[in-house]
This record gives C-alpha cells, structure tokens and sequence, in this order.
C-alpha cells in the first residue's frame, strides 16, 4: 500500500470530520481528461470502487487517493507534422511561415491531435493519522508530493502541512551509523548505501547487495563523502531506505507481516490499510529518535 513516503507535519489545532473532508474533497472529485485537455487531476475512490467515498477511515486511520491524468503526445510528432504543414505552404504559396506563425501551427496541430492521444495515468496514496497530527503522501519525488499537498491544503479548510524536520539531519545521523557500526535502536543496517562527495567533484559511491561494515565505507567518510542514501530494516518488520531529505523509500513489509490477513476483496483493503498504518505508526516515532527528535515548528 506504501512504497515511498514523504512526511509532513500537520499544523496545531486542526481537525475536521470524514463527512466535512468528504464534503470538501467532492468538488475536486477526477474528472478524465475531456478530448482537447492535456491533463486532468483530483480525487478518487481509495477502494477503487466507482462512486464509493473519497476518505476511507480504518483503524481511526484517514486513507485518500489523488489521481492525475495526462495525455503522451510526442513532441517528434507534433513537429513533424507541423513541418509537413510548413513545407505544403511553401511548396503552394512560395512563401515560408515566420517563426511567430509556425508556432501557432505548431499549436494548432498539438490540439488536432490531443483527442487522439494516449493517456497515462498516476495514482497517489495519502494517509492521515489524526492522532499523531501526520499526514504521510506516497510519492517517489518531492514535486508528486507538492501537488498532492496543494490540492489538499486547497479543498480542506484550515489545512496546514509542513515537511517533516529532526533535529539531527538524516545525512549526519547516517554518517555516524556507518562509522560506528551502531545502528539506531530497532534499526539494522542492510546492504545499499550511496555516498557523495560535498565538493566540486560530486563524485557518487553506490553499494548494492554489498555489506557495508568494512573500512572502505568508513575510508570513503572520512575523506568527505557523505551518505545520501541508507538502506535500514526496522524490527525485522520492515525495510526502506532513508534518503538525505528525509524521503522513505522501498519501503517493504517482510516475511510475516502481512501473514492471516484475509484475501477477500471486500475484506483485503481494511486488513492491508490496517497493518501497513499499524506498521508505520510504530516505526515512526523510532527513526525520529533515532534522528535526535523533531524539531517543532515556532
């Protein structure tokens, strides 16, 4: 259900009831794209169920998915075909179009082809947990995430968020775990690291599949590189890879974890939302400490 979160703080204060989100969220409910539009975004069913609710409560839990929508339209394509319309009136009229007009051919042959076009579709998963004033967004990049964020913060009134800060930053705090070979308490060190050098030379060390307790990592410190990346396992429970940003990537559930849950339709969603929830609302408070606490915002 998770993959890659990125977390932010929400402000002192708020609150709102799942029928008031639900009602705010309606307006922004996806719309596909119409045939001249390039893309498309808002809300959708997190069950996936057509006309079902836009926040779906387990556990106490929130569960919200934002869609968007964009159709592929190869820029080889529409250049080509707006040549072909450069060359036809020259070949008829002797003339060549002027850079202004063959812009707007360009333009023109863009929106003849837009109701034609492929589209390519992203889901994005967000979970609120309204006990711990968190709001967790299911995004690879920090730009996915901001989109997500300002659609929300625009339908939900009141809605302040900002991204999550520790007190130690995660590039300090992986520097030591590698040196030491003292991992955080719950947490074990796995086999990938990336490590960069903060000088002119941005040269990248990349591990894989590769143990990281030698003196070569150490070495690599040492001269001035810096951990970027870290893969870690928490509790033998779950696995990610801690990012310089405070990105949580890769993340997976291991052996056991998802073990009993039942594997109905109706039933399987609760069960995953409810574990994956359960699972990360036990490892957060962990890597906080682990990053010497949170730096509260003034």
């Amino acid at each position: 259900m998770f993959k890659n979160v990125i977390v932010y703080r929400i402000g002192p204060g708020w609150s709102l009831p799942v029928a008031q989100m639900e009602a705010a969220l309606e307006p922004a409910r996806f719309v596909a794209c119409g045939a001249s539009q390039e893309q498309s975004a808002g809300w959708v069913e997190p069950r996936g169920e057509a006309h079902g609710p836009l926040v779906e409560a387990v556990g106490g839990q929130l569960l919200l998915k934002f869609m968007t929508e964009a159709k592929v339209l190869p820029g080889s394509v529409v250049n080509r075909k707006a040549q072909e319309q450069v060359a036809h009136i020259e070949a008829t009229t002797g003339r060549k179009p002027g850079k202004k007009e063959t812009r707007e051919i360009k333009e023109d042959v863009r929106q003849a082809l837009l109701p034609m076009a492929f589209t390519k579709q992203s889901r994005i998963n967000v979970w609120i947990d309204p006990v711990a004033s968190l709001l967790l967004v299911d995004a690879a990049s920090q730009g996915k995430a901001d989109e997500v964020v300002t659609a929300l913060v625009k339908s939900l009134e009141g809605l302040s968020l900002t991204l999550l800060n520790t007190k130690t930053s995660p590039t300090a705090a992986m520097s030591e775990w590698l040196t030491s070979q003292e991992p955080p308490a719950g947490f074990s060190v796995d086999r990938e690291c990336e490590l960069k050098a903060a000088d002119e030379s941005k040269s990248v060390v990349r591990y894989a599949h590769h143990a990281l307790d030698i003196d070569e990592v150490r070495q690599h410190i040492e001269a001035g590189k810096l951990p970027t990346k870290l893969a870690l396992t928490w509790e033998g429970r779950v696995s990610l890879l801690l990012t310089e940003s405070l990105q949580i990537k890769k993340i997976a559930f291991l052996e056991g974890v998802f073990d009993g849950t039942s594997q109905e339709k109706e039933d399987g969603f609760d069960a995953d939302a409810a574990i994956a929830t359960g699972e990360l609302r036990k490892l957060m408070p962990d890597l906080l400490l682990a990053l010497g606490g949170e730096v509260v915002p003034g």
